[in-house]
């Protein structure tokens, strides 16, 4: 698939409300003759970019409002020597990142970059070091930021503005990874280095057409800058009107039936817009756990939802890099609970699930703002306790909570297959016993039915 490369302005118009754009004066001071490096010709080659493009960098740097919501913007012009990072670019970005600090503007950064400029060497390089010190300040100031890759993103632009952003969007095609066409093996996988392979392998959050995006874009920002709840955020109303079950064996086959509410009923029915983040920023996904933010009653709330599958390592770490954004930006957290237990295959012992595992743990424990818990389906022992809040988790009538599935546990204690529903009474699984116990505060009721005429 091609893309249409738009210059930065352009880029910028596509996104922003007409008129909105506008632009930060370029930091003081001149470049030495051909550069630090006096490379021959350099100039030469600066004064054919300006002329073909009408820039004197590969970035523009400004504000604007997306969707009526002001943002610091940065955008690559990648026909200025393919929107490469030298010293002057360094400069521009850095008063970009400060002048949304001391704004409290969330940052937008449209990217089309082949990397660092050769004719400026060493000191271009060290260009990264310096956007990635203010992607660092800029998360301490609690201050979201949102990239969008353009094509191509390569190089340290996507080492450091890409990956380094919260929520990283991507246009279709667009040519994405570390090694740009000209230095990778020759016999590479394509796949790889585009848009769509860094978000099948869980590196990039969504591919958006250039249609949508403008879109997107102001979704997001209403999301990120919507108010913050005050206190921790009230569980999701049950969705299943079942009374309590009368033993633990029914508790049991009541939350394993396949027709009971899943994850996206319940994300559906609480938030009025949800906006998803995929992936663990490390080589995968786990389509099992859904994680992003969404509004309910006008304010921001980060989820992270498992749907009743066996959790797989990416999915703990894709949940624990939601709470600990979320703990960034100061947005109460919901996870909801749903999981016969963690993946126990070869595969997920391979791609670490214990320390995914106790990653999530540690993020839930560190987390400074609330996490609110619901366990809606299946409380398969450590890999569903994993995302439970301490002291504030709820239950639904159709869920449990066991230290381990009762057909193992009576298969530890030596106990025949038959004894399974007697061993589920012993573990006292059921809301009603979880509550009694102190591990859940109490049973979620579902909405009463409207009035007759209502």
């Amino acid at each position: 698939m091609t893309t249409t490369r738009l210059s930065a302005r352009a880029a910028i118009a596509s996104v922003a409300d007409p008129g909105s754009f506008a632009e930060l004066a370029p930091p003081a001071g001149q470049s030495p003759p051909d550069g630090p490096l006096a490379w021959a010709g350099y100039d030469d080659s600066r004064a054919r970019a300006t002329t073909r493009t009408g820039e004197h960098e590969s970035v523009v740097t400004g504000t604007a409002r997306i969707g009526g919501r002001e943002a610091a913007v940065v955008s690559f012009e990648f026909g200025f020597l393919g929107g490469s990072l030298g010293q002057r670019t360094g400069d521009r970005l850095e008063a970009a990142y400060t002048h949304a600090r001391e704004h409290g503007l969330p940052l937008l950064s449209l990217i089309a970059t082949g990397g660092s400029r050769m004719q400026e060497g060493m000191l271009a390089l060290t260009q990264l070091q310096r956007v990635a010190r203010q992607c660092v300040l800029t998360r301490a100031a609690g201050l979201p930021q949102i990239a969008v890759l353009r094509d191509p993103t390569t190089g340290g632009g996507w080492a450091t503005l890409g990956v380094g952003a919260d929520v990283v969007l991507a246009l279709p095609g667009a040519q994405v990874g570390f090694a740009g066409s000209r230095v990778r093996p020759a016999d590479a996988d394509p796949a790889a280095y585009c848009a769509e392979g860094q978000y099948a392998t869980g590196h990039v959050d969504a591919v958006v057409p250039a249609t949508e995006l403008r879109a997107t874009l102001a979704d997001w920002l209403r999301v990120l800058t919507a108010p913050r709840p005050d206190g921790p955020v009230e569980p999701p109303a049950a969705l299943a009107a079942v009374p309590p079950p009368a033993t633990g064996w029914d508790a049991v086959r009541r939350a394993r039936h396949p027709d009971r509410p899943h994850a996206p009923a319940y994300l559906d029915a609480h938030f009025t817009l949800r906006l998803p983040l995929s992936g663990d920023r490390a080589g995968g996904t786990d389509p099992g756990m859904l994680c992003g933010f969404g509004l309910r009653g006008g304010r921001v709330v980060a989820y992270a939802a498992q749907c009743g599958t066996a959790t797989r390592p990416a999915g703990y770490r894709t949940a624990a890099r939601v709470i600990r954004l979320a703990d960034r930006l100061g947005i109460p957290v919901l996870t909801l609970v749903d999981t016969p237990g963690a993946a126990n295959d070869a595969a997920a012992e391979h791609a670490g699930a214990g320390a995914a595992i106790a990653d999530t743990f540690a993020a839930v424990a560190a987390a400074t703002v609330p996490v609110t818990t619901l366990v809606i389906g299946e409380g398969g022992s450590g890999g569903a306790l994993a995302l439970a809040a301490p002291g504030n988790t709820w239950v639904t009538p159709d869920s449990y909570f066991s230290v381990i599935a009762p057909e193992m546990a009576a298969a530890i204690l030596k106990r025949p297959p038959a004894a399974a529903a007697a061993t589920a009474d012993q573990l006292r699984i059921r809301p009603q016993d979880l509550v009694a116990l102190g591990v859940a505060r109490g049973i979620v009721a579902a909405p009463p039915d409207p009035a007759p005429g209502v």
